[in-house]
This record gives C-alpha cells, sequence and structure tokens, in this order.
C-alpha cells in the first residue's frame, strides 16, 4: 500500500525538527531536491520523476502532486525571454531556467505525467506542448497561448483545468486586450505582418468577452477553498494587458501562500506572506484569476 505523501514528508521532518510541515516547507527546508548545478532538461525531467516515484504520486490528486513538483523546484533561477529563440516556432523545452508563465507551464506538465505513471521525457513534451498552444497544436507564433486568459480557456477546452474564480466570488470584467500589437518592437515575431495580423485576431476576441476576477479584498475571504496547486493569476490595471503574473497556490502554515518564479527575486520562491498580502503589496493589481488543474 502507498505511504501519504504528506505522512512521509511529516515523519521525514521530524528528524529535522520540521513537524507537520508542507511538501513545499519540507522540500524548501531541505534545499532543491530536482536540479544540480549543470543538469541538462533529460536529467532534470528524470530526476522529476524519480522523485514522483519515491513520493508514491501515481494516482494521487493533480493539486498535491503540483505542491510537490512545483516546490522542488525552489532557487530555480528566473530567465526571461526563455520561448523567444531564433527560427520557426517549436517547443522550447528549457527547466534550467524559468519566467513565471514557463514554470507554471512546465510543473504542471510533469504533473500530469507523474500522476498517470508516465515518467518519459517523450510524454513530458506532449503535455507541455498540449498546454502551451492552442488546441495542443503548433501552428507558428499566433497558435502559443500569449495572453493568460486565452491560456486559461483553451486548457479549460482541452480538460486541463476548471476556471473557478467566479466560484469564489469573483466579478465580471472587460477590457480592450492590446498590449501586444501595440507595443510590437517587443515582440520579434511581430515584424511579419502575417503574425502581427493573426495576434491582432486573437486580441479582438478576447476584447469582446468578459473574463472574472476576484478583486483584491475577497482574496482572504475566499482563501479557505482555494487549495494547493491551484493556479492564480494576478489581474492588472495596465491598459491592454490581462495579466502580469501567474504561480500556484500552496496551503503553508495555515495560510495560502504563493509559490512563483519572480523577476524581483531572481528564482523561484514561496512567498513568506499570505496570497492575499502579495496581491495587496501590488499596486496595479486588481484581484487574482484561480485555475484548478484536473486529473488526467
Amino acid at each position: 500500500m502507498q505511504r501519504s505523501r504528506r505522512s512521509f514528508l511529516n515523519s521525514f521532518g521530524s528528524l529535522l525538527g520540521l513537524a507537520a510541515v508542507s511538501p513545499s516547507e519540507a522540500i524548501k527546508t531541505l534545499g532543491n531536491t530536482v536540479q544540480p548545478a549543470g543538469a541538462t532538461d533529460e536529467e532534470i525531467v528524470a530526476r522529476t520523476f524519480a522523485l514522483a516515484a519515491r513520493r508514491g504520486l501515481v494516482g494521487d490528486d493533480i493539486g498535491e502532486i503540483v505542491d510537490i513538483i512545483g516546490s522542488s523546484f525552489i532557487g530555480t533561477p528566473y530567465g526571461a525571454h526563455t520561448l523567444e529563440v531564433p527560427g520557426p516556432e517549436r517547443l522550447v523545452i528549457n527547466l534550467r531556467e524559468f519566467d513565471c508563465t514557463t514554470f507554471v507551464e512546465n510543473t504542471l506538465a510533469l504533473s500530469r505525467c507523474a500522476r498517470a505513471g508516465t515518467p518519459t521525457f517523450d510524454a513530458f513534451k506532449e503535455q507541455l506542448q498540449k498546454i502551451r498552444y492552442r488546441g495542443g497544436v503548433i501552428r507558428e507564433y499566433p497558435s502559443r497561448l500569449h495572453y493568460f486568459i486565452d491560456w486559461i480557456a483553451d486548457n479549460v477546452a482541452k480538460g486541463i483545468v476548471r476556471n473557478i474564480t467566479f466560484d469564489l466570488g469573483g466579478v465580471s470584467v472587460t477590457k480592450p486586450i492590446d498590449f501586444m500589437t501595440t507595443h510590437p518592437a517587443s515582440y520579434r515575431q511581430l515584424a511579419d505582418k502575417s503574425n502581427l495580423e493573426a495576434i491582432a485576431e486573437v486580441e479582438k476576441r478576447l476584447s469582446s468577452q468578459s473574463y472574472t476576477v476576484l478583486p483584491k479584498q475577497a482574496i482572504a475571504p475566499a482563501g479557505s477553498r482555494i487549495k494547493s496547486g491551484d493556479i492564480v493569476a494576478l489581474a492588472t490595471s495596465t491598459q491592454g494587458l490581462d495579466v502580469t503574473h501567474v504561480g500556484f497556490a500552496v496551503r503553508s502554515a495555515g495560510a495560502v501562500k504563493f509559490l512563483h518564479a519572480p523577476l524581483s527575486g531572481g528564482s523561484v520562491e514561496l512567498s513568506d506572506h499570505a496570497l492575499s498580502d502579495y496581491v495587496a503589496a501590488i499596486t496595479k493589481a486588481t484581484g487574482i484569476i484561480v485555475a484548478r488543474p484536473l486529473n488526467p
């Protein structure tokens, strides 16, 4: 019979004076268990699946698996624009450094493989492509899910996540989404007119639709219904943008905290403060959007 992961971590943590800690807190205390310096992406994937095997994660709830695997990347360096490589659009694999979105995508892909019992590099790549691209199919640059409200909607349609923001007390928001086409110099691929036009069509569709945001002041009251492994996106008042930052909720020491890859911190980290306090401190954050990963 498989041993509970929390039971394992709590008993292991007790040897270090860390009784009753969450998976994320135990792994944070023990250090980065997945990624040694200089490891290749294939080695990092193999080490992650070895961690999953040691914890007996096959068949467990995806949210708890996300907590375990995501926390194992604490300390991994932040890297901006990791997907913007020369040449045609292709699936970029980089687990040696993350921006906030690639941290979420890679952790979710690895967690889905671990839960399904498909611990291979090819299975990981298949899951990552399915998560990152519209309909799971690469059709040049515009097929990548650049805006996070589009990312959530597409992954809802694919049965990968469920948007629970409304259930938490979220309110409907409509705003113009056009940051990419109004800042084309920031995106190398938008020098191609066909890419620019295709992204403009995506923006037009997103601008015509409402999306749901849980306001800042409602985050703390909704905290008891937010689970470890839930994907949390920070909605923004910035003109033309839907979301400025993403990560995972983690229940730790009686509070909901934020596991994420921040530019400011320089590496993947678990917030010291509660998620509600973290969001409250960001002036342009209007609230959060919450998507719950579904068991594959």
